[in-house]
């Protein structure tokens, strides 16, 4: 009888840890604590960016992320100043890429949209609200 409780209770921890596994709120999403001594960057891509072509966009020289249509970079950054690189992927017609320095103070939200201008030749990160 000893043997059967014993694995009775392994298998109730070990479903209890499932249950909590599955209730974890760390993914995408998720309602969580900005870092201290940030701001919060929102870059959208433009409604006519393109199905086919990936937003790469980098922060202080550093890719951050490819974003294909409907997503978008949602990032906290610590307060300083900070330039932020857009760019198409792939780059067929060697369109320049779209610069912004900005300078962030915690606690702020900067909204920004990536899109094209000049015909297509490069791209412009036009601030939002």
């Amino acid at each position: 009888m000893k043997k059967h409780s014993s694995i009775a209770y392994v298998l109730s921890l070990a479903c209890i840890g499932l249950i909590l596994v599955g209730c974890e709120t760390t993914g995408p999403g998720a309602a969580s604590a900005p870092p201290p001594n940030s701001g919060h960057v929102l870059i959208y891509r433009v409604a006519n960016f393109g199905t086919d072509i990936g937003l790469v966009v980098s922060v202080d020289g550093k890719d951050v992320g490819s974003f294909s249509e409907g997503n978008n970079y949602s990032g906290y950054l610590p307060a300083g100043q900070h330039r932020l690189t857009v760019r198409p992927d792939p780059n067929r017609s060697g369109t320049s890429p779209g610069r912004k320095t900005l300078t962030v103070q915690a606690g702020q939200t900067y909204v920004y949209t990536a899109a094209w201008s000049g015909g297509g030749e490069r791209l412009v990160l036009v601030r939002g609200h």
